[in-house]
């Protein structure tokens, strides 16, 4: 194989994996810019300009839908593919992988039916692509885009717009700058009225992408030619006009091969009076192999810049190929390490958030600085403590012996009583915190890239956590609850000795006895006073150590041993539930499959291009 036929084989290759790999066009990434940058050839004409024609000619066979009207409703992206002497010819369509077609009386058969499943039975037309392949010796290494004609009215079955559509389609292929225009004008009308020479000159000014060919030309009007398109002298190019005489219609229908064609191409220009002169210049083969040629000083030039592409593909597959992970390994041992390792790097994060490397944990100090102190002002006590209650506390703890000096069990009623309101924002504190850590749980395993290959170890490090966390708040309900009674079990007598005896003013308790209310209104007041004192200073007290409490045994413990228990059981877990751990998404499977697929293409196409690019 010669280093051009290396060259334009390559591209058709690097093409061809951008396609299977659904890297064509359209899209942000380094791969869809690689096809971009790739050179390949849009065929463009107005309706019956002889288009079909021209690509059957290169190709070398019959294989393209017929009709009048407009026949090409989808672009036909078709890659030719040189095999060696005495290969069998097959194609291949990308939407049938693995089905070879040697009939191509197939080939036309599902180019239409494969439109029609897209744009339906009518005359609409899409600008989705089909993909065909082409294998043989009779052709040249090309990529060509068989694009819809051209057209100046919309016919019946069509909208409007189809002009438009079709015109915005085709400029959306020749626009690009990578792309060699070939413009199909048919010779037996006049080249100032070509749609094909019209739009390559607004895309195409200079002329240096454009190709024109002009067909039908034994179709001309006896005693003229079209000599002086094909030497330059009606519109020139920078590329010489090509000539082509197509079959003509009974042969068409009496089935003439493709090479008995090209043979009568080659005697018509050979014997022409009008073209002689320019026999060796004219026809289908003499096309294909200039296109062949130009494509091979266009991807030479391209090579430095192909190159920086599918290094810069070849790092961000490589980047996401990290990102994804590697594949799972069917040793035990080492599936158990891996999800040890997936465990520590969530355990990572998780503390991250706990000490402030990550937003979260914030939120337990507000617990304790915001919500604790709110709730125990918002605790009844100014009820509890009313001069009725009062009253009514003092007076049923007293039964019927009043008390003699201070009503000790008056107050120890009052006490206990404010001090069981402790419970609620105690244990409130406790369940704000666990819902924090449960949250920072969720938010953790969803930052912990490598476990989002892993849906179902992600289930069960949630379950462990969540299992954990309902223990340690356990606990901490426990140790708080156990923290208000420890308050009420014993009362600060040093607080009360500090309290003033009170006795009436005429300086008699007994004279007590005479009230019928037992003591004044002041007296239970005061009473009232010295227990709201007392609670306050509990409650000082309490807003210290419970923070403290909830921190030891739930967030230092989540901190310290939030899988423990997780761990031991895995331990005791055999290879199969270990495998059962690690089974990926099905589509992040897929998507790991195809980026290695790519990779290797890439890294293939890389070193292709390196070996060429030396053998220049």
């Amino acid at each position: 194989m010669t280093t051009m036929e290396s060259l334009i084989g390559l591209v058709n290759r690097i093409q061809r994996a951008c396609t299977v790999l659904g890297d064509y066009g359209g899209g942000d990434n380094a791969f869809s810019s690689l096809w971009e940058a790739l050179p390949s050839v849009a065929v463009v004409g107005g309706q019956s300009s002889g288009k079909s024609s021209v690509l059957e000619s290169i190709v070398g066979r019959d294989f393209l839908p017929r009709g009048s009207g407009i026949v090409t409703r989808r672009p036909l992206v078709l890659q030719l593919h040189k095999t060696e002497d005495g290969d069998q010819e097959y194609a291949e369509f990308l939407h049938l992988p693995k089905r070879r077609l040697t009939d191509f009386s197939m080939v036309r058969k599902e180019i239409q039916d494969e439109t029609d499943r897209v744009t339906g039975r009518t005359k609409q037309i899409s600008p989705v692509p089909i993909h065909l392949s082409i294998y043989s010796p009779n052709v040249v290494n090309l990529t060509l885009i068989d694009l819809p004609g051209l057209t100046k009215v919309a016919v019946e079955g069509q909208p409007e717009s189809i002009v438009q559509d079709i015109e915005a389609m085709v400029r959306s292929y020749v626009e690009k700058p990578n792309s060699i225009i070939l413009a199909i004008s048919p010779a037996n009308q006049d080249i100032a009225t070509s749609d094909a020479i019209k739009l390559a000159r607004e895309v195409d000014p200079s002329g240096d992408r454009t190709f024109g060919v002009l067909t039908k030309l034994d179709l001309m009007d006896k005693g003229t030619n079209a000599l002086d398109v094909l030497e330059g002298k009606s519109y020139r190019l920078q590329h010489p006009w090509v000539g082509i005489v197509n079959r003509s219609q009974a042969d068409i229908n009496k089935n003439v091969d493709m090479i008995v064609a090209r043979r009568k191409e080659r005697e018509y220009f050979a014997t022409s009076p009008d073209y002689g002169h320019l026999a060796s210049k004219m026809g289908s083969e003499y096309l294909a192999k200039l296109l062949s040629k130009h494509l091979e000083s266009v991807i030479r030039a391209r090579i430095p810049s192909i190159t920086s592409l599918i290094n810069k593909s070849i790092d961000e597959l490589e980047s996401e190929m990290d990102h994804l992970g590697r594949p799972i390994a069917v040793d035990a041992g080492a599936q158990l390490y891996t999800i040890l390792e997936l465990c520590r790097a969530f355990d990572r994060i998780f503390k991250e958030h706990l000490d402030g490397g990550r937003p979260g944990g914030d939120r337990i100090y507000g617990v304790f600085d915001n919500q604790l102190p709110a709730a125990l002002r918002k605790l009844p006590f100014d009820r509890h403590l009313s001069l009725q209650n009062v009253r009514k506390v003092v007076s049923e703890a007293d039964g019927y012996q009043p008390h003699l000096i201070a009503p000790e069990q008056g107050y120890r009623r009052l006490i206990e009583g404010a001090l069981n309101y402790f419970r609620g924002p105690a244990e409130a504190s406790v369940d704000a915190v666990h819902f924090v850590l449960k949250e920072l749980v969720r938010k953790s395993i969803g930052e912990t890239k490598e476990l989002k290959r892993f849906p179902t170890l992600q289930a069960e490090i949630a379950a462990a956590s969540n299992e954990a966390l309902e223990r340690f708040r356990e606990d901490g309900r426990k140790t708080v609850v156990r923290l208000v009674d420890m308050e009420s079990s014993y009362l600060t007598v040093e607080f009360f000795r500090r309290l003033p005896q009170e006795v009436e003013k005429g300086g008699n308790p007994a004279a007590a006895a005479t009230n019928p209310d037992r003591y004044s209104e002041g007296h239970f007041r005061r009473i009232g006073s010295n227990v709201s004192s007392y609670v306050g200073m509990v409650s000082e007290t309490l807003k210290n150590t419970i923070p403290k409490a909830v921190v030891y045994c739930q967030v230092r413990e989540a901190k310290q041993s939030l899988l423990n228990h997780f761990y031991t059981q895995l331990g005791k877990k055999e290879a199969k539930q270990l495998l059962q751990l690690l089974d990926e998404d099905p589509a992040l499977m897929e998507r790991r499959q195809q980026c290695a697929k790519r990779l290797e293409l890439y890294k293939a196409a890389r070193d292709e291009v390196d070996s060429v690019s030396w053998a220049r």
